[in-house]
């Protein structure tokens, strides 16, 4: 298991116990941009992290990825060396699924780079963590355009497993959505409801759906802000000020689309067409062309805009090269 080694001792924080049945500590399964996000922001709502993610290197990179992030926020008067150092310290990653053995909440965050929906896949992590915690530990997964209850089909106790939709960023956005299976009780969503209050965020009940609101609602705008741009109507830059500027929304379509990642946009909306056959959710050709050459957003460095240490430039797609 790997962890930020330093005595969080050194920073005169409490060393109390947590009470017995108390949520003090969190699983969270993948550690990609979504992962990395929801887990910065448990541990500074003051909860221990255990992320669990396919090696030892991958392991490194992200807290070398974390170091990057709270730096930027120190760089900006909004934490300090020593916070810095007390968050890393609840932060602890690991390639064995037998660290989420004490974990009372364990949140599914994976993301495939092949086609389709993953189920298969999550289904298979859903089976990993049952085998490793309480029989009272909740399972979530961070669904977007996948039913929880299809999820929670493998599972010996379904009842367990609850959908939740954090929206990037994580740290900003003040909402979950949250979707009950077909057979999840009521101790597990009250659960659920307990932690977002603990991190500081409220619950928005959807009803379980692909897609729920969030990414419903979003697929179709970035498709339209695809064909105003192909249609050579405003740049890149234009249509983001324009959105923000008009709607007060914190970003724009695009600055939207690469925070998201290409990739998992285009399975968002494959499976949103696939689910309901509209043509708002038909990915435009220009997200197509984008994910076909690896411009998949801020993640890589490109994407509608060009990154430098995650900080977009002055630099995006043209109208003439997308076409």
């Amino acid at each position: 298991m790997a962890e930020y080694k330093e005595p969080i001792e050194n920073y005169s924080l409490g060393k109390s116990t947590p009470q017995k049945g108390s949520l003090s500590k969190v699983g969270v399964i993948g550690c990609g941009t979504m992962g990395q996000e929801i887990s910065l922001h448990i541990s500074q709502c003051g909860l221990e992290v255990i992320f669990i993610d396919l090696s030892d290197e991958i392991i490194k990179s992200v807290f070398e990825s974390f170091d990057q992030s709270l730096d930027e926020v120190i760089n900006h008067w909004g934490l300090t060396q020593s916070e810095k150092r007390a968050i890393l310290q609840r932060i602890k990653g690991s390639t064995d699924y037998n660290d989420l053995k004490d974990c009372e909440l364990v949140i599914e965050t994976i993301h495939s780079r092949k086609s389709g929906t993953s189920k298969e896949i999550r289904k298979e992590v859903f089976k990993n963590i049952e085998a490793v915690v309480s029989p009272t530990a909740v399972i979530t997964s961070n669904v977007a355009t996948i039913m929880i209850s299809e999820l929670a089909s493998v599972l010996k106790h379904p009842e367990r497993a609850v959908g939740t939709h954090f929206i990037l960023p994580v740290s900003k956005v003040k909402i979950i959505e949250v979707a009950r299976g077909s057979q999840s009780n009521e101790e597990s969503y009250e659960l659920v409801k307990k932690f977002a209050r603990m991190i500081q965020k409220k619950v928005i009940t959807v009803n379980e759906s692909p897609g729920s609101v969030h990414t419903r609602m979003v697929a179709p705008m970035i498709n339209e802000a695809c064909e105003i741009l192909m249609e050579g109507v405003a740049s890149v830059r234009d249509i983001d000020e324009t959105m923000k500027q008009a709607t007060g929304f914190q970003f724009g379509p695009f600055e939207m689309a690469d925070r998201i990642g290409l990739d998992k946009l285009l399975k968002w909306m494959d499976n949103l067409y696939s689910e309901f056959g509209e043509s708002k959710y038909k990915a435009s050709p220009v997200i197509k062309r984008l994910v076909r050459v690896n411009h998949i957003g801020r993640m890589v460095g490109v994407g509608f805009y060009k990154y430098v240490n995650g900080v977009a430039t002055e630099e995006t797609v043209t109208c003439a090269e997308i076409r």
